[in-house]
């Protein structure tokens, strides 16, 4: 990332993050406050031996050593106390910083899955880097900078008993904070790559877990395994190799800690021998480096986590400031069923060449439009395009006269309804689904959504009905089940317009029959509706069928049913060129 970008960034989703963090300021200077009496109450011990050495043992007084003893349990009580409501209150200040960028986080990942087609297949890494950033301030590593403050408070001690035991503090205090720069310089690039070894490898195990019946009933089984193994094996090595050269830091610099105070004992009995200090500053200087050197030592054991830390918060950085808040809008009252394509020109996300080229139509109130052709004729770029999911390169689209970004998402998402041609459903009962998840979902609402979407009585079937357990995906649902809920998820809350994407396509003849008098219904209620279909039931309530080829729209005479036949047996007349390829007429359509 270059510096112009990088600092498009820190502006972007670090001003974010930063607004976050300030929100606990309060809880902050509570932290630091603690800190602040924890480290002066770390005075405790050098003190008490230095009194012991220079009082107790010369006068031998009994009293004195009690009394002593007593104030010393009673400070070491209060540290122990602040030092763990310090922990307390910087652990509410990680998940109070969690909690406020959650949905923020969430919402940047579904607006950036949107797209392109990696970014959807990508772990969701941005609530990885927020819960690894929440880990951290949650855990002991801040008080490494909570404490380093008060380093230069034991070092002032220690030049106040003599200026060798002071140098010699601050010559270690630089040769440990030396091999903490090394440890980061040389183990930075293997933590990073460790990392991402171990995402990809949690990626495609929840792939394989997701897709588990696929994976046994091809046969998968072992090949999966193996690839899955592989892949947490290159994770491993990164992870070990990174481990053992981070290692070396840690392992090297306590010991030369541990080296360099008893360095500092030897040279306090050096100077207790010439008679320039005595035997209780001799021990009290090794107690006050061991505690000046604390938070160096600390922050080279929790490098790693830092490192993890520091490049979460990069990249939830990135991911905020490439998908900013979506800005406030004036409401506009609801839209009429009106919707216009004028010279539509989409391409899906990512790709070079347009998908839908020059598209224009015009959607009344009490009608719907059919569109059918092969596959990939752009049908379903299209229809993502006019439910404002992918902007168009070029031209607009209008709902009641006003651009769909007028609306703002949340807002076109109850204005139009909905029905991709991957039909997702989520764990939650049938009613929370149908209700898109609604915390308070109108159950009148629903009711009137499924009854709408003829799939009411279907629901009642249930075990539970309304209230039945949805698995994720819409396990122990059949494909006919799926589509019919989340039809009636389309027509929640009666949009204005309802995008059917290849809405018959696991219907039987009693779902096709449903799904014709759902579309009766709506018209008759002044709604409109959009149809993507490759089989011509679909069309049946139609009033103009257009034929989708190469991204353009041509049209199609309107649809006309068969005297005599059944709803699910209907046929489209085509224009004299022929019927555009991939058609199939009610001869060749598939079994239901």
């Amino acid at each position: 990332m270059n510096r112009k970008n990088h600092g498009t960034v820190d502006r972007g989703g670090g001003k974010e993050i930063r607004s976050a963090l300030a929100e606990s300021r309060r809880l902050f200077f509570s932290i630091g406050l603690f800190s602040a009496f924890v480290n002066l109450l770390m005075l405790t011990g050098p003190l008490f031996m230095l009194q012991v050495y220079d009082r107790v043992l010369t006068s031998r007084s009994e009293a004195t050593l009690v009394a002593l003893a007593a104030i010393v349990a009673f400070l070491f009580l209060m540290m122990g106390l602040l030092d763990h409501a310090r922990a307390r209150v910087l652990a509410r200040a990680g998940a109070r910083f969690q909690s406020r960028l959650d949905g923020r986080v969430l919402g940047a990942i579904l607006t950036r899955a949107g797209r392109s087609a990696a970014s959807r297949s990508e772990p969701a890494r941005g609530l990885y880097d927020l819960e690894a950033m929440q880990r951290f301030a949650s855990g002991p590593g801040p008080f490494a900078f909570f404490d380093a403050p008060w380093t230069p408070v034991f070092l002032f001690a220690l030049f106040t008993f003599h200026w060798l035991l002071g140098l010699l503090a601050v010559c270690s205090g630089v040769l440990l904070l030396v091999l903490a720069l090394l440890s980061q310089a040389r183990t930075a690039r293997l933590q990073r790559e460790a990392g991402g070894a171990s995402a990809l490898a949690g990626h495609f195990v929840e792939q394989v877990r997701a897709g588990a019946e696929t994976v046994r009933g091809l046969g998968m089984r072992s090949a999966a395994i193996a690839r899955a193994g592989g892949l947490r094996n290159a994770a491993l090595e990164r992870t070990v190799e990174a481990s053992d050269r981070s290692g070396v830091f840690a392992t090297t610099s306590k010991t030369l800690r541990l080296f360099l105070q008893s360095m500092m004992l030897g040279l306090g009995a050096w100077l207790a021998i010439r008679g320039e200090v005595t035997p209780g500053i001799m021990i009290a200087a090794a107690i006050l480096m061991g505690r000046a050197l604390a938070p160096i030592d600390q922050a080279v054991g929790q490098w790693p986590v830092l490192q993890r830390t520091l490049e979460a918060r990069r990249s939830l950085a990135r991911l905020l400031a490439e998908t900013p808040e979506e800005p406030a809008r004036m409401p506009l009252p609801a839209p009429k069923a009106v919707m216009e394509a004028s010279n539509l020109v989409v391409a899906a996300p990512g790709a070079e060449t347009p998908a839908v080229q020059g598209v224009s139509f015009r959607l009344e109130p009490g009608t719907a439009i059919g569109i059918a052709g092969p596959s990939a004729a752009g049908k379903s770029t299209l229809m993502r395009s006019l439910a404002g999911l992918w902007p168009p390169l070029s031209g607009r689209v209008t709902l009641g006269g006003a651009s769909l970004d007028q609306y703002g998402e949340e807002v076109l998402a109850r204005q139009l309804g909905w029905l991709p041609q991957e039909v997702v459903l989520f764990e939650g009962t049938v009613a929370e689904n149908i209700a898109r998840l609604d915390p308070a979902p109108d159950a009148d609402a629903v009711v009137r959504a499924a009854e709408r979407a003829g799939a009411h009585e279907m629901i009642l079937a249930l075990p539970g009905g309304y209230g039945f357990q949805v698995a994720a995906g819409g396990a122990a649902l059949s494909g006919g089940q799926r589509q019919r809920i989340a039809l009636a998820r389309a027509f929640y809350g009666d949009p204005a317009v309802v995008l059917l994407d290849e809405p018959d396509s696991h219907l039987d003849g009693a779902g096709s029959d449903a799904l014709d008098r759902a579309v009766a219904d709506l018209k008759a209620r002044n709604g409109a509706a959009v149809i993507v279909a490759h089989r011509p039931g679909a069309f049946a309530r139609c009033d103009q069928v257009l034929a989708m080829e190469h991204g353009r729209l041509r049209p199609l005479e309107p649809v006309r049913q068969i005297p005599g036949r059944s709803s699910t047996e209907r046929e489209i007349r085509v224009a004299k060129s022929g019927p555009p390829r991939g058609w199939r007429g009610p001869a060749e359509e598939e079994p239901s």
